[in-house]
């Protein structure tokens, strides 16, 4: 059975999720890929604020598609998390606890998360339509000029995905090669 964690995450909750549960997000969740990422840098390295307060708040790799008429938002799947390996570990450090997308993690990320507490969540690739029907409201609040890759303001409910990687560093990805590798 899904585990239902409300939004933002704390320490206590990032600690309790193990690799391999399956969950049902709800709350506020923010999106960015990889154009939003950079700028996000570009700020950090000015001196800048980011904007929305980091601390505590999930990611969520994704450019959503236009809202057909009479839905809030389009098609809405994970994008390739690696894509945001350079970035995430800073964000990590800031505070940044949670992320969701597809995919493998480097070295750099894993690491982050085991230091400063954080969590990688999974979300089905090709479940766009599905993940959209959780989202109920969205607000672009940062780069509006990267259209599907502008930082947005989601309120999800129930949104499906699975732990990938714990903060312990336990990941599905390397789990699950290990058990289906070959052995001499």
């Amino acid at each position: 059975m899904a585990k239902r964690i409300q939004t933002p995450l704390t320490d206590e909750m990032v600690n309790s999720l193990k690799a391999g549960e399956e969950i049902l997000l709800n709350g506020t969740i923010y999106t960015g890929r990889d154009a939003a990422h950079k700028r996000m840098m570009e700020l950090i390295k000015n001196g800048e604020p980011l904007p929305f307060d980091i601390r505590g708040q999930i990611i969520y790799y994704v450019g959503p598609c236009p809202a057909p008429e009479g839905k809030v938002i389009g098609s809405a799947g994970p994008t390739t998390s690696g894509r945001m390996d350079a970035y995430a570990p800073k964000l990590i450090a800031l505070g940044l606890k949670g992320m969701l997308g597809k995919g493998l993690r480097d070295k750099g990320v894993v690491d982050a998360i085991k230091e400063h507490g954080a969590i990688y969540f999974g979300a089905t690739g090709g479940a766009g339509a599905l993940i959209s029907s959780c989202i109920k409201k969205e607000e672009i609040i940062a780069f509006p000029d990267l259209g599907p890759e502008a930082i947005r303001k989601l309120e999800v409910e129930n949104l499906p995905c699975v732990v990938i990687i714990d903060a312990t560093g336990k990941d599905m990805y390397q789990e699950g090669r290990a058990k289906y590798a070959i052995k001499e």
